[in-house]
């Protein structure tokens, strides 16, 4: 449900806040939500409302749960192509290079992407937004990087802002041109290095079509030193940061973004000491991934309970992707990463409202009920939050609010 009422009063619900601090899930039992041109001015318990809000337009939930809109705060949305065959015939047996000998691996979706129109793009993509929308996102974010040249990548950028567009959504964009290495540059990833910063990231950017930059730094991806210079030219061109960091190994990715006041860093399976002091003194979210550590049945799990000690913002998303994480379910992601990563249903839904908030720059802005952030919230069947990441394979949303100021 989208609204555009200028005022507007949602009363008789359970609200988890998320508010850091004071209650479990920042929970307020028999609540109401006032807000005006798209904001939220007031949230508390209804018997506290100030009786200014009194005369506005007011909508009863009969007792159900609101929570901040859910954010999923890393996606490959935009591609083309599907890699079910590349999944069969990792279960038969075949190795990574079996099936990249056979024309898999990210570079077949690269030539399938590369293939595809912007419309073609955004047609393949809506069903996978439309998901996530059924289940309560109200902000996505999508990366580029399975085009890996000027026109591919403009592309997928385009086609990620027209899904904006087109639903009652937030969509942030990342370029993720330093990916993989494409074919026609085998050999030379210091030339492939200077495409991106040179060519590809100023013309993007100067098009307006990119919120942040990442990179893959890892050993099968691009090196601490070709990374740090995807940095540094990002920070020329005013671009905040992310990084898909230590998921295979330890590239000391993390505390390179760090350096960076990077947003966040992701994956994090090889994390190590070091990383996690350099991301608590930064305020670097850590971005769980559970879909593709379960996708790629990894046995190493993300340090949990030092990133938890050291006081690391912990976010959670599906990492929606063809080849290693095909999953657009962010009620999953959360259930997973409870059960596979021993997080507190409590972390999990605050991974996928404020923390994913603050590893896209949107904290104030969405991820919390509170006075100042938009009036963007889902609202549930259920009697508690814990609920959201209890069950799997149901949906308990009843609807989105999604204001627009």
């Amino acid at each position: 449900m989208s609204q555009a009422q200028a005022r507007q009063v949602w009363r008789n619900a359970n609200l988890a806040t998320m508010n850091p601090g004071g209650a479990p899930y920042g929970l307020i039992e028999n609540g109401a939500i006032a807000a005006e041109a798209g904001r939220i001015v007031w949230a508390g318990a209804s018997d506290d409302m100030p009786g200014e809000y009194s005369g506005w337009a007011s909508e009863n939930l009969d007792g159900r749960l609101v929570t901040p809109a859910l954010i999923d705060c890393h996606t490959h949305l935009v591609y083309a192509g599907g890699r079910a065959r590349e999944f069969e015939m990792r279960l038969e047996g075949a190795s990574y290079e079996e099936i990249s000998k056979a024309g898999g691996g990210i570079r077949s979706t690269v030539k399938a992407t590369r293939a595809a129109g912007e419309d073609e793009l955004v047609e393949a993509a809506l069903p996978r937004l439309d998901a996530l929308i059924a289940e309560g996102a109200g902000t996505v974010e999508i990366k580029s990087g399975y085009g890996l040249d000027l026109e591919s990548e403009r592309r997928m950028l385009r086609a990620a802002r027209r899904l904006g567009e087109m639903r009652p959504v937030r969509v942030c964009t990342t370029f993720l041109g330093a990916h993989a290495l494409p074919e026609d540059y085998e050999g030379r990833p210091d030339a492939y290095i200077d495409l991106v910063c040179e060519e590809m990231m100023p013309a993007l950017a100067g098009e307006g079509l990119v919120d942040a930059v990442d990179a893959f730094c890892e050993r099968i991806g691009f090196t601490n030193a070709q990374t740090r210079r995807v940095f540094e030219k990002a920070k020329k061109l005013g671009l905040p940061v992310k990084l898909h960091a230590e998921q295979l190994s330890d590239q000391d990715g993390a505390a390179l973004t760090a350096e960076f006041g990077g947003l966040s860093a992701d994956h994090l399976e090889h994390l190590s000491e070091t990383g996690i002091k350099a991301m608590a003194a930064a305020g670097t979210v850590a971005v769980l991934l559970p879909g593709a550590f379960y996708f790629l049945k990894d046995e190493r799990l993300p340090p949990v309970d030092a990133l938890r000690e050291a006081g690391v913002p912990m976010a959670v998303a599906t990492d929606s992707n063809p080849g290693t994480s095909p999953m657009t379910s962010p009620l999953l992601a959360m259930n997973m990463a409870c059960v596979l990563f021993g997080l507190t249903p409590e972390e999990a839904l605050a991974g996928t409202t404020r923390n994913a908030a603050k590893a896209l720059g949107l904290q104030g802005e969405a991820g919390i009920i509170a006075p100042g952030c938009r009036a963007e919230l889902a609202v549930w069947n259920a009697d508690h939050p814990a609920e959201l990441s209890y069950r799997f394979g149901f949906n308990p949303l009843h609807a989105r609010i999604m204001q627009t100021p």
